[in-house]
């Protein structure tokens, strides 16, 4: 069963879990000195798909957005739930939750889905990125409940190449803008067809702003600056 280790150790359905993550579409996270970015490419299954309905990112606050490589349902259920602990907090404390604290509770609840009778674990990691303050975060959550800080990663399909990409082309001091155009130069790595302001979504978190995505057109014009 599910919740039962296999005799050479392994809980086996966890591993099936990050397989689906393995398989899911990509997704990108970079820190850097003002701010965070996230990018994840967005599939559609059908061209008569309405692409203004399929979102790949989300915000939980403010200062705090998250994006996935996996199965997109699962991404939707722990949204909800990560909006939730962010609203209790608030409720309780009067201000925002700090992003440290919503990943552990969120990386909480998926370890209790990995030994609890009659669920599965989740297939889906999570890419969060958030301001504490000065501090900006850049940390994945795994289906194990395992979560991670990063200076920059790769997750879902070619995720070896692209961090072996990032390796190369991170230093400590990228600006923004800079890492917006890494971000999209990774994605690139192992992207099947033409890149588009449609089937990618950008996410940014600075400061002073807080989270959003950008617009179509602000990415359309990042794309023509890299071609």
């Amino acid at each position: 069963s599910l919740t039962t280790f296999s005799p050479s150790g392994k809980l086996v359905q966890i591993e099936y879990a990050i397989a689906a993550v393995a398989a899911g579409a990509p997704s990108i996270g970079i820190k850097s000195k003002t701010g965070v970015v996230i990018a994840a490419e967005k599939k559609s299954k059908s061209i008569l798909y309405d692409d203004t309905t399929v979102t790949k990112m989300e915000m939980i606050t403010k200062h705090c957005g998250m994006t996935y490589s996996g199965m997109g349902p699962d991404f939707r259920l722990l949204v909800r739930k990560a909006r939730k602990i962010a609203q209790q907090y608030f409720l309780h404390f009067n201000e925002e939750i700090p992003v440290s604290q919503l990943v552990q509770k969120v990386a909480n609840v998926m370890q209790e889905y990995t030994h609890s009778g009659g669920v599965r674990p989740f297939g889906v990691s999570l890419l969060v990125a958030g301001f504490d303050q000065e501090t900006p975060y850049l940390v994945q959550c795994d289906p194990s409940g395992a979560y991670f800080a990063w200076k920059a990663t790769a997750m879902g399909k070619n995720h070896i190449n692209g961090k072996t990409f990032l390796e190369k082309r991170y230093n400590a001091d990228l600006e923004l803008e800079d890492a917006v155009h890494t971000a999209i130069l990774t994605l690139k790595e192992g992207f099947e067809g033409q890149m588009t302001e449609d089937n990618i979504e950008i996410g940014i978190c600075t400061t002073d702003d807080g989270f959003r995505k950008l617009n179509r057109t602000e990415i359309k014009d990042y794309l023509a600056a890299l071609n």
